[in-house]
């Protein structure tokens, strides 16, 4: 706490430096807001090994989103893929033991409800949120070396979580619902809290009915795990089980292309089965699938150049912007779009675009984020859930819950950033 309370008073005091904008990023330059990152990581832990009324007991201690004292919006909950980005920023020694535990609370978890749910919540258990399990697992596989008899048995409850969760028929995990593809769901059929499993709470991508739609992300996520899954059985010489996986990560590419890639605007779109057609909102969910490296070279060198769609000033807008703006009467406000940019979805960008040797492009783009995070911390002494990237020195568009300081996801992307791209210039 008094680390925390030391780098405000720093970050308080007249900057040593000239940040500008328009000029290359120094190590000094993020030197306290490095600082401040590391040193909030103490606030956001927490440690509930037994059940506390609506709050799940786990194994290890944890990390949650955000942290602000007084305030009746506040997180004592682990959640799913917050965790993943979070761990981000600290897959190194110092915090080998706090990494591991969280991957291992996450999967007591799922042993216990035969879901990861949301958040650690007894009233979140219905629904679950973007599937990075394996990608988890493979992370601290390649930063920690456990070695493969950990690996083995980590991928068998990944198997378990994709073919009960994200491949079930009927409630309450009726996600596999057309041609191979599934869809994010909720226990109670609700679209809306369909959309929140999507963890795009609030997004026009839907329009508000989210149970219709073949999201472009989640398959692409599940491409991932089906590529992982192949990527072990290599690993431990099971080259019938290896393809076994690479069939089925075969087929759902060849269904994601048919009902989502439109060559045209050189973009996928979530696909709604009911009506049989794409949606037509424009995100970053697209770049899911470069990510998961489902994409050709074709279709990267379009990916690219789609990008100009999203990018602004401040880095990515989470979808094109809206002609009408985001606000269609008696709707929820939506986060989750333009003008808004978040750190998850440049991380998958980022990551999207190295991984297809467009180094330049990933490059610009993680600066940019780079300095509209720090733009606001030099102004404002935190870090935001979200940041709007069209104006970087106006207010993020607000969501359904109110705007969070911190945040556990930004500061980790923030601080991978800054090790990815200044501490190792290209």
């Amino acid at each position: 706490m008094a680390s925390l309370k030391k780098a405000k008073e720093v970050v308080s005091a007249k900057l040593p430096f000239s940040f500008r904008p328009d000029k290359e990023l120094h190590p000094e330059d993020v030197r306290l807001a490095r600082d401040y990152v590391a040193a909030y990581w103490s606030k956001v832990q927490r440690f509930h090994p037994k059940d506390d009324e609506s709050l799940l007991g786990v194994p290890k201690p944890y990390l949650v989103p955000s942290y602000r004292e007084k305030t009746g919006f506040d997180y004592n909950e682990l959640y799913y893929w917050d965790s993943y980005f979070m761990v981000q920023g600290m897959l190194d020694e110092d915090h080998k033991e706090l990494v591991n535990g969280i991957l291992e609370d996450l999967m007591a978890l799922f042993e216990r409800f035969k879901v990861i749910p949301n958040a650690s919540r007894t009233y979140l258990t219905g629904r679950s949120q973007p599937p990075f399990l394996t990608t988890f697992i493979f992370d601290v596989y390649q930063a920690y070396n456990p070695g493969d008899k950990w690996l083995k048995e980590a991928m068998k409850l990944a198997q378990r979580e994709y073919e009960t969760v994200w491949m079930g028929v009927k409630k309450p995990n009726e996600r596999l619902v057309y041609q191979g593809l599934s869809r994010y769901y909720d226990i109670n059929h609700l679209h809306d809290l369909a959309e929140a499993e999507s963890g795009w709470d609030m997004t026009p991508r839907f329009d508000r009915r989210a149970l219709n739609y073949l999201p472009v992300d989640l398959n692409a996520l599940l491409y991932k795990y089906e590529t992982d899954f192949a990527r072990a059985a290599r690993i431990f010489d099971d080259t019938r089980e290896a393809a076994r996986w690479d069939d089925a990560a075969e087929v759902r590419k060849k269904n994601m292309n048919e009902l989502m890639w439109d060559r045209i605007r050189g973009l996928y779109y979530d696909y709604n089965y009911v009506k049989k057609k794409r949606g037509n909102v424009s995100s970053l969910a697209a770049f899911f699938p470069m990510w998961a490296g489902m994409v050709d070279d074709k279709q990267a060198a379009a990916l690219v150049k789609a990008l100009r769609r999203f990018e602004n000033k401040g880095g990515l807008a989470t979808t094109d912007a809206l002609p009408l703006g985001q606000f269609v009467l008696g709707s929820m406000p939506t986060q989750w779009a333009y003008p808004n940019g978040w750190a998850p979805l440049h991380f998958i960008v980022v990551k999207a675009l190295e991984r297809y040797g467009y180094h330049k492009d990933a490059r610009r783009i993680a600066m940019k984020w780079l300095k509209t995070n720090l733009t606001w911390f030099n102004d404002e002494h935190v870090f935001l859930e979200k940041y709007n990237v069209v104006s970087p020195d106006k207010p993020p568009l607000k969501g359904v819950y109110p705007s969070q300081t911190g945040f556990g996801w930004t500061n980790a992307v923030f601080e991978r950033f800054c090790q990815d791209y200044i501490d190792r210039p290209h």
